[in-house]
This record gives structure tokens, sequence and C-alpha cells, in this order.
């Protein structure tokens, strides 16, 4: 038997609040404000079309709040609300972001059912809002446990952590890194944090493509990080297509393009490549044979050479003799044994 999920009718219950409001023009305001029926407008957009300046919108918004809030008890359904929202809080671990509220309280968790849910966290007794900005996504939390200013203190430890590791972070370890009670807790505070981004399950700061790969290049390189091995293009492009990346469509030539121009990627075989950072350096196999024999400073066997160069280039053993036996760079100075021919 399967368990329907709890959803509230925002729509009727935010039209019937609305219609607790005496003034045509004070519903209007609170309506185009908050977006409960269409797009959030601004106090310019309302006060040009009502005939009045903005600081006059913005007043009579402020003073409309204030009395619904006063009076939040005796709001229509307002109990039903709270019991929802407290009880999806709690799942979340206490906080989180109207957008994941939304997921188990609307029908849609469209853009205007997650606006009417943010207009009634506004007037939600004993529910803690944090309002969008530059540094935070909207979100709520119970009060009870966490009033607006803990939860932003908390979000903003779980920045500060994430900047003194220097590296993303699963979300067990940013917990114990930041002295967090839960992973639940942690991952929902750091949810509302614009700062900060989350890719397989690792926590980083937004501007790292590790965790927010922004072009083809980004998430070439988080596939091969995640995968630590060298990969054919192919692979690679099918690796992309199957991920969790917000945009996935990309064609193996695009890939493969990528590949040639980003100088954070070495070819290392027939259209195999791997990261620069794990010690592989540009060059043909010819390249990688002079560059050992120049480390070795001293004659090598042919045995040896291709042991050395395999380690960094992912090609068969008779491409690396064959370079070795044709190139004019390399000399045999004994049975199966070269060193260069030029003097350094």
């Amino acid at each position: 038997m399967s368990i329907e999920k709890p959803v509230l009718d925002t729509e009727s219950i935010v039209q019937e609040i609305l219609a607790s409001i005496d003034r045509e023009r004070e519903r209007e305001i609170i309506a185009r404000r908050f977006g409960l029926f269409d797009r959030k407008e601004t106090l310019e957009q309302i006060g040009e079309l009502l005939g009045i300046t903005r600081e006059r919108v913005r007043q009579l918004e402020k003073s409309v709040m204030t009395r619904l809030r006063s009076t939040s008890a005796d709001l229509p359904h307002i109990s039903e609300v709270q019991e929802a929202l407290a009880a999806a809080l709690k799942a979340a671990g206490e906080t989180a972001r109207i957008t994941a509220l939304g997921a188990s309280l609307t029908a849609e968790n469209s853009r205007t059912d997650q606006s009417r849910l943010a207009f009634l966290t506004e007037l939600t007794p004993s529910i803690a809002t944090i309002q969008e900005d530059d540094n935070y996504y909207q979100a709520a939390g119970t009060e009870g446990a966490h009033d607006t200013a803990a939860i932003k203190k908390e979000v903003e430890k779980l920045v500060a952590t994430v900047k003194t590791a220097g590296v993303p972070l699963e979300t067990k370890e940013l917990t114990k890194q930041a002295g967090m009670q839960a992973d639940r807790y942690t991952a929902a505070l750091a949810s509302i944090s614009k700062q900060l981004a989350t890719l397989n399950g690792r926590w980083g700061l937004v501007k790292w493509p590790t965790v927010n790969p922004k072009n083809i290049r980004d998430k070439i390189y988080v596939i091969l990080a995640e995968n630590g091995k060298h990969m054919h293009f192919n692979e690679i492009a099918e690796a992309i297509k199957g991920s969790d990346f917000k945009r996935k469509d990309v064609t193996t030539q695009a890939i493969h393009n990528e590949l040639i121009k980003d100088k954070r990627f070495v070819l290392i075989g027939r259209g195999i490549y791997a990261l620069r950072e794990w010690g592989y350096k540009k060059g043909t196999v010819a390249d990688i044979i002079a560059q050992v024999l120049r480390e070795a400073n001293e004659p090598l066997h042919r045995d040896e050479i291709v042991k050395r160069v395999l380690k960094s280039r992912f090609v068969k053993e008779t491409t690396i003799l064959l370079n070795l036996q044709s190139k004019n760079q390399f000399k045999r100075v004994a049975k199966a044994t070269y060193e260069l021919a030029e003097a350094e």
C-alpha cells in the first residue's frame, strides 16, 4: 500500500488569507510582491501600476505583513500549514530551502508554489525564515531549534570550514570538521548557502569546477578526477551523459575538441587522455623516450626504456620500440641498449 505524500493546497490557502485583507490595493500589493499568482514584482513596478510611490508600496507591504503576523493564529488553515512545515523541517534536519520544502509539500513545486510556500512561512508561528540575497537562498527553519540569526551563523561556519579545507569535503567530513551534530543537518544548512555547491556527495565553493562544473571542459575534468585514471574520449562522453550534471547533452566530437584545447588534459594514447596533475606531460612517444633517457643520464636497455615510457603513455610496446629504432635522436650503444644521439 503506497503512502501519498503530504500536499498543501497553497493556492486555496493563500486565496483565503488574501480575502482576510480588507482593502483591494493592499491585497494587490501582497500578491504581486510575493509572486503569489505570477512573477514577483518590484516596488517600482507595483507603484507605477497603482499610481503611488515605491516608498508608499513598501510602507503598505510592511503594514499588512505586520498585521497578518500579529493575527496569524486566526488566519485560515495556518495551523495546518504549521503542522506540515514542522514535519517537513524535522525530516530535513530542522532547516531547509524553500525549493526542498516545496518538493514535499506542494503538488508541482512550481515557482509559484514555492512563492506561495515562502509567503506562508512568513506568517507561520515558530518558523524562522531566511530571505534570499547574494549569500543565501530562501529558506526556513524550526525557530525553537534555530532562529534566523543562528541558521545564518551556522551556514557561515560551513563556508569557512570548506574554505579552510581548500578541497571539496564529503558531508560526513564536513559535519566533523565544522563540529555539527548530524550529516542531514549539515547538508540542509549547506544547501542554503549560495557560496557552496555539491556534486557526487561532496561540498565545495561554488567557484570550484569539481563541484560546480560550468562548461564541457570542467565536466571532463570532474569525470577524469572521479575515475582516477586515464579514459578514452568516447568513455568520457558516455560518462558525462550518465552523470548528475545539470546539462549533459554533449557530442563526442565536442568532448574531443575540448580535450585537445585544455592544458589540464594530456593525450597518452590513441584517443586516451589523463590529467596533467597526475604527472603526465605533453609530447609524442619519441619525446617521452628522450625524456626518459635524459633523466637517466646513462644508456638504458630497451626493456627498461619500455617500462619507464609505459608509466606515462598508454601505447603498445611495439610503438615504443619502433620509435626507439627508427628515430635519429636515439643511438644504440650496445646490444638492445640506447642513449640520446645528441650531446647534452
